[in-house]
């Protein structure tokens, strides 16, 4: 019986963003349920170390630069994935960055790099990978977005528009894709406890937070851990063929409060 049955019994995996947090997890936990992976980022010395822990710990893993504002990154990209492990069943779309800006204040170029790296690349990387695996009649790509879709915030201008754009991508993806075998799906975290954002000087995040507490967006202090988004992308991959998983929504439990005698 195939490994992955009803799945063929090889899957390779792609993970964007796997140098830290989000795409770091996830590339754990898909190599430990048994994916071969290829780790992708620009820090590659990062992915290295990590591709060394999976191997040491009894999985496959290959490390490969990927620059997702650079065609050329892409498209070479695309060619030794598929070299590595055979041919691609999975890409997990994750990698993403983002500038403390406001719409207005926000240099056009600089706008611009963010809505490569967070939109324009990932639908690059899918087209490159996509048509091979409708051909074959199975695969699952998975765009990693974020709740600033449905729940936008100030002074995040380039990374909202371009994660609005990435839900509307995938939609329209699962609409065209329906009936080839190949799903598409999104996973939809809430604040995170990972690298995104710690690049914010002190002063910076000082003058954002009031905005924030403004529109309601600081209800409590909890924040995901990597591997708790980890897990929804390798359950939306695995579940059997003739299920699809449009839209996993994943949110920070609020902490508990210590006196709980009002509720």
């Amino acid at each position: 019986m195939p490994r992955f049955e009803p799945h063929p019994a090889r899957r390779p995996a792609i993970v964007t963003g796997a140098s830290s947090g989000i795409g770091a997890a996830a590339a754990q936990a898909l190599a430990a349920a048994g994916h071969p992976v290829v780790l992708a980022a620009r820090r590659v010395e990062r992915l290295t170390d990590l591709a060394k822990a999976i191997i040491d710990a009894g999985g496959e893993a290959a490390a490969l630069a990927l620059d997702l504002a650079d065609p050329a990154s892409i498209d070479a990209f695309a060619v030794a994935a598929e070299e590595a492990f055979g041919p691609v069943d999975i890409v997990v779309s994750n990698a993403g960055e983002v500038a403390p800006h406001t719409a207005l204040d926000s240099d056009p170029d600089e706008f611009a790099t963010s809505v490569h790296v967070n939109l324009l690349g990932a639908q690059r990387l899918a087209a490159r990978l996509g048509p091979a695996m409708v051909e074959r009649g199975h695969g699952d790509i998975v765009f990693v977005t974020s709740d600033v879709v449905v729940r936008p915030r100030t002074h995040m201008s380039s990374y909202v528009a371009a994660k609005a754009g990435l839900e509307g991508l995938a939609r329209s993806m699962q609409m065209e894709l329906e009936g080839t075998g190949v799903r598409v799906g999104m996973v939809r975290p809430g604040p995170s406890s990972t690298e995104q954002g710690t690049t914010w000087s002190e002063e910076t995040i000082l003058h954002v937070m009031p905005y924030w507490e403004k529109w309601g967006h600081l209800r409590h202090n909890g924040a995901l851990l990597p591997e708790n988004v980890a897990q929804a992308i390798v359950v939306m991959v695995s579940v059997p063929k003739g299920t699809h998983l449009t839209l996993i929504e994943v949110e920070p439990e609020a902490p508990v409060l210590p006196d709980r005698s009002h509720t």
